[in-house]
């Protein structure tokens, strides 16, 4: 199998998209994306300009992915899931001037290999969540989820951790 890129995605001409990877329709990925082998980006996703994605990941439909994220491998994103950057976002500046990229202070986030976020998640700003990890529909991530945890709710807390066949263990 070979990488298979529909032909109404827009990928930019700097991006990188390792074999056996499927990037399904109306997708836009942008400048200097890394997408790693054996993936599956789904209908509907944006990935933002400098993103690095690992090996066997699976992006679900209607996921945004903005500048600062990273995703390890073996990570599952489900559908409508947003990766937020900026901890204190304005569309202008203190100035009235209209914010540019360089006026943005992106806010990193990491998701560790094996991690599953489920639908319609928000992850917020300097966010690291943690191998194998588990985010609940719905959950808003605003602090770091420890490796194995089982976290939902709003904000999001720990309720329980998963082994790496995904058993739940409720606290």
């Amino acid at each position: 199998m070979v990488t298979k890129i529909h032909s109404s995605a827009e990928v930019h001409q700097t991006a990188t998209i390792w074999t056996w990877t499927s990037v399904r329709n109306r997708v836009q990925i942008r400048e200097n994306v890394v997408i790693g082998k054996n993936c599956i980006i789904s209908k509907g996703v944006y990935i933002d300009y400098w993103i690095n994605i690992g090996d066997n990941v699976k992006i679900q439909n209607h996921v945004s992915i903005y500048h600062g994220v990273t995703i390890e491998s073996w990570v599952f994103v489900w559908p409508h899931v947003c990766f937020t950057n900026d901890k204190f976002p304005r569309a202008i500046n203190q100035d009235w001037t209209i914010k540019s990229n360089e006026d943005w202070i992106i806010s990193p986030i990491v998701v560790k290999y094996g991690a599953s976020i489920w639908a319609n998640a928000t992850i917020c700003p300097w966010v690291t969540i943690g191998k194998f990890a588990m985010i609940g529909a719905g959950s808003v991530v605003t602090k770091d989820v420890p490796d194995y945890a089982l976290v939902y709710g709003n904000p999001a807390k720990i309720h329980g951790k998963v082994n790496e066949s995904e058993i739940v263990e409720k606290f």
